[in-house]
């Protein structure tokens, strides 16, 4: 994202290379052009133009893509921030093309792609309080109601389309880990597709092996333990804490005392 802003700051001082980039990078409304530049679904999410829409949107997709991250795993992030700004793009062409007559008014900017993390933080840990700036400790549930209003109450100042990205990314948020707690992953697709491990991955087959003569040198107790140590942390580093049995939890905690 960072590197579309600054050719998108440097471009103005050309003109036409300014207008060539803006035209192509954003999401346009208009059915029509979004036909001719469909890849605009895709790339909006990753462009801004405003020091402060960019500053706002990576401080928020550094706090919340970590609160997320340590729960549910690195693998999750991208693909629901994708889903999400994905999301957040339809319901912004529908809104415009049925409620406006398909007026061309291009978006840019990753606000629907936060929004769902934020959002899917907040449905999966509605308690997990954080600290803000001059105001203190606040439960998620409590700030991501208070997003929610002051976007609803910013339609009256004209930016439909940004609120209506903002919601679709929300809902898809709160869908997904609604779907997560019923055991269904609906970024699963995307998760295989960034992850190359799942893609070459193949069965083991089982084998039964040789008799040795050599005597077998059995790792001591303490080796076992930084072993299982290091599984449990790649596991919670990939799939986030949840994916650990209590049994392993209690494990953890344990050495965590020691």
């Amino acid at each position: 994202m960072g590197t579309v802003y600054l050719i998108g700051r440097i471009a103005p001082t050309t003109g036409f290379l300014s207008t060539l980039l803006f035209d192509n990078l954003s999401l346009h409304a208009n059915v029509y052009a979004f036909i001719r530049k469909p890849w605009g679904l895709l790339t909006y999410m990753f462009t801004h133009l405003e020091f402060l829409h960019i500053l706002f949107n990576m401080l928020n997709l550094y706090w919340f893509g970590n609160i997320f991250r340590s729960f549910l795993g690195n693998q999750r992030v991208l693909p629901l921030y994708l889903l999400g700004g994905i999301m957040g793009g339809i319901a912004y062409l529908l809104v415009y093309n049925l409620a406006f007559g398909g007026v061309n008014a291009p978006m840019i900017g990753a606000s629907a792609s936060v929004m769902a993390l934020l959002i899917a933080c907040a449905t999966k840990l509605p308690n997990y309080e954080i600290g803000l700036l001059f105001v203190g400790s606040i439960r998620l549930k409590w700030l991501a109601l208070v997003v929610i209003i002051l976007d609803l109450i910013s339609l009256t100042q004209g930016n439909v389309g940004g609120i209506v990205a903002h919601m679709g990314g929300a809902v898809t948020g709160f869908i997904y880990i609604k779907f997560l707690n019923n055991g269904t992953d609906i970024c699963q697709p995307l998760i295989w597709l960034f992850n190359r491990r799942l893609r070459v991955e193949t069965p083991k087959r089982s084998f039964k092996p040789k008799k040795s003569p050599l005597k077998l040198v059995k790792p001591s107790q303490e080796e076992n333990k930084q072993l299982r140590l290091d599984q449990l942390l790649d596991k919670i580093n990939d799939n986030g804490m949840d994916s650990l049995s209590p049994e392993e939890k209690a494990w953890l905690k344990k050495m965590s005392q020691e």
